[in-house]
């Protein structure tokens, strides 16, 4: 296997401890008093706000390494205008919101694999740590419906 295709071993850990406070809020939910339900439920949505706009940063980067792809420039910004649309939603649609523009998110990250504008490791990191988001914010949107 090349170096391209290998996660490094810190971005590797980074990316699965970010993943913590998604498991906590997204499952824990369910384990918690009532009374607390709203308060772990805003957790949830506010962190998935801030690393949906984390994540749309990173094409920014790539965007001033590349000299300003235009497509890099639109996914640098677009993810923080819907993060902070999300918080500022009725709960169940922030939900929606949030998962629906992860896995867009996650898609165009692929395509700038594919562009060669990000390592070819990329996708091994965004696909399973986007699938544990996307089914963290699944159980917590169900959580407060129920």
């Amino acid at each position: 296997m090349s170096v391209d295709n290998q996660i490094p071993k810190q971005v590797l850990l980074l990316g699965y401890f970010g993943l913590i406070p998604f498991v906590l809020f997204g499952f824990g939910v369910w384990l918690i008093p009532d009374a607390f339900l709203q308060t772990a439920a805003n957790f949830l949505i506010t962190y998935s706000a801030c690393i949906l706009t984390f994540m749309g940063a990173i094409h920014w980067g790539v965007a001033m390494k590349d000299r300003a792809h235009s497509m890099q420039l639109a996914l640098s910004i677009v993810p923080a205008i819907v993060a902070w649309l999300s918080l500022n939603i009725v709960s169940p649609w922030s939900y929606s919101i949030l998962i629906v523009s992860f896995v867009v998110l996650c898609i165009a990250d692929g395509m700038a694999v594919k562009k060669r504008l990000v390592p070819a490791w990329y996708p091994k990191l965004r696909i399973p740590l986007t699938g544990m988001v996307v089914l963290s914010l699944i159980s917590g949107a169900f959580a407060t419906i129920r």
